[in-house]
């Protein structure tokens, strides 16, 4: 079988695997669109008290990142995952390095998989009541759309580098919680789930460019809403580009180190 075929095929299991959770999908919909009834009016009553405008976002700019942000999260996945590092604590990671596959590679098509599946029946609904409730401030042509799937598509691959390399720390650490949480309350305070990113003060807005987190949420609704256009949007998507593959890259390195690790302690 051709390499490409054996991920196409890692991926189709990951829309599957997600897609047989269809309860728990529509639960999730829910969910999301709750804390987007909730943030909405929120985020404009912010843009209101600062003088109806904010880092170039009005009232309905405003209420139009709250509302893709929740449609984006869970496709990006934005909260923690310990999959690999349950299967580095049980020992079953062995059987996956004995497999005839990347498994970095099948990770990440399974990941894939799973997005492709999450962006429509997670995504959708809050973006349609967002519609109704507050109105959306979109792109009215096709580009920004092409981009944003393109920009949202990394978002999930640096996110799935970030998560990757947080579990391979189970090669070294029994107990992975603290890792988890500190990752989850990074990705919280600096990729633009909470507040965009323009919005931070000088000093914590270079934190957060200095970071891939950033590109996990803020670039893809930069790009979806046209708030970047034409070159500047090419140049925040070779930015998500550049810590995707360097994450990966760093993510490999330290799967070997930790392959041998396992090889010389007899695991």
């Amino acid at each position: 079988m051709h390499p490409w075929s054996t991920y196409t095929v890692f991926a189709a299991l990951g829309f599957r695997r997600y897609s047989a959770y269809r309860l728990a999908t529509a639960a999730g919909a829910f969910t999301n669109t709750v804390f987007g009834l909730l943030r909405a009016p929120i985020t404009m009553a912010v843009i209101g008290a600062a003088g109806g405008e904010l880092a170039g976002y009005g009232a309905l700019e405003g209420a139009t990142y709250a509302w893709l942000t929740q449609a984006v999260l869970t496709p990006v996945n934005v909260w923690t995952w310990d999959e690999l590092a349950q299967r580095i604590r049980s020992g079953d990671i062995a059987v996956d390095l004995a497999r005839p596959v990347d498994l970095q590679g099948a990770y990440l098509a399974a990941d894939l998989g799973r997005a492709a599946f999450q962006v429509l029946p997670r995504g959708l609904p809050p973006l349609l009541v967002g519609a109704l409730v507050t109105g959306l401030a979109m792109p009215t042509t096709a580009l920004p759309y092409v981009l944003g799937l393109l920009a949202l598509t990394l978002g999930v691959c640096v996110s799935f580098a970030l998560r990757w390399l947080v579990n391979l720390a189970a090669f070294w650490l029994v107990e992975l919680r603290g890792v988890l949480t500190l990752h989850m309350v990074a990705v919280g305070a600096l990729s633009g789930l909470t507040v965009p990113v323009h919005w931070f003060p000088d000093w914590l807005a270079r934190i957060a460019a200095a970071s891939p987190f950033p590109s996990m949420i803020q670039a893809p609704v930069d790009v979806l809403t046209g708030r970047v256009e034409g070159v500047e949007a090419l140049g925040v998507i070779g930015v998500q580009a550049a810590w995707c593959l360097g994450l990966l890259l760093v993510g490999r390195a330290v799967l070997a180190r930790g392959v041998r690790r396992l090889v010389v302690q007899g695991g």
